[in-house]
């Protein structure tokens, strides 16, 4: 009988770890809800039907038309094509000091947070080899886990020091100066967006803070010229409330507004010395990643659930080569990318 008890209560013991071990995930993600003050994220879906916004043409989200520039374009408004045309032309191989030298260097920093420096770091492996781009380029992974938007907006405070400080440190390290940085590519977004109201409240705190960036940057790199702004990859398979869709989806209208307020003047993103001093670099899209989970964008990229990480947020090895190639085929195609990252 002892030993029959015994077994019971070991049956008992196993049965209730079983129990705790499939209610722990759950708990987590509550757990985690509640310390940012936001919903859990919902179930995983494959797709949350919902249109690229470079698909979605004549239509409207939320109010917002579409296209990555707004009215259904894709395209820059033409003030900003002929600025950007400009600001390319000005690229050039810089020695140490910011000399123009056929010997100099063209620094390529990105600058963003966890998924950033993943897909980043990988782009960075591909383009090395590339065998057409041009040895004067010199790629810089400025982007840093954990270091979402706000972490980037002030480098007086113990954080912001950190960051740039990683970022100076990087540079040195691949013996690029600050002087010879003049491209950046950004990708950020907030931690735990949802905690900053509905859209489009929390689009526009992503913007305010992507502005502030975009100062810090050209106060930090005097010769920056362009900078290409991507928003996040698919977010529908997010296990938690980092950035769950449609956060993911939705934070590509603050890199639109972004671009729209250089277009209208705004001074705090001036990047036209004829029209007063300088604030920030040219802004344009770079490379857009969204795309509705397995519903296949015109292009044929599909988000499957292996591309991501455990989290559903963070890209496994497969999405970051996704990431990786489609900036690679930017950079050799775009118009006011293809004369400085080419060999001649």
């Amino acid at each position: 009988m002892r030993i029959a008890s015994i077994g019971l209560m070991l049956l008992a013991s196993v049965v209730a770890n079983q129990l705790v071990a499939q209610d722990a995930p759950q708990k987590a993600k509550k757990g985690e809800a509640q310390r940012f003050n936001v919903a859990p994220a919902p179930p995983p879906r494959e797709s949350v039907g919902v249109k690229p916004l470079t698909e979605t043409g004549a239509g409207t989200y939320k109010g917002e038309t579409g296209g990555l520039y707004g009215k259904g374009s894709n395209e820059p408004p033409p003030q900003q094509q002929e600025t950007a045309q400009k600001a390319a032309a000005r690229i050039q191989p810089l020695d140490g000091q910011g000399k123009p030298s056929a010997s100099g260097k063209i620094g390529l920093l990105s600058v963003g947070m966890s998924n950033t420096t993943q897909e980043y770091s990988m782009f960075k492996r591909l383009a090395d080899s590339d065998p057409l781009k041009s040895d004067r380029v010199v790629i810089v992974d400025g982007a840093q886990g954990g270091q979402a938007a706000e972490q980037w907006t002030d480098p007086t405070n113990e954080t912001g020091k950190r960051v740039w400080g990683t970022v100076d440190q990087r540079l040195k390290a691949a013996d690029v100066t600050s002087e010879q940085v003049q491209v950046v590519w950004i990708k950020q977004a907030l931690i735990a967006q949802g905690r900053f109201g509905e859209f489009p409240a929390h689009a526009k705190k992503l913007e305010t803070d992507l502005v502030a960036i975009l100062q810090q940057l050209k106060q930090h790199f005097p010769n920056l010229q362009l900078a290409y702004m991507s928003s996040r990859i698919y977010a529908g398979y997010a296990t938690t409330p980092l950035n769950p869709e449609p956060f993911a989806y939705e934070g590509a209208f603050s890199v639109r507004w972004v671009i729209d307020s250089q277009v209208s003047g705004d001074p705090k993103l001036n990047a036209d010395a004829a029209r007063g001093e300088v604030k920030a670099p040219v802004v344009l899209w770079g490379p857009y990643l969204w795309g509705d989970g397995t519903t296949a964008r015109k292009d044929g990229l599909v988000w499957n659930r292996d591309d991501f990480a455990a989290d559903g947020t963070h890209p496994s090895d497969s999405g970051r080569k996704k990431v990786a190639e489609l900036l690679l085929k930017f950079f050799q195609t775009d118009p006011y990318a293809k004369g400085w990252y080419l060999r001649k």
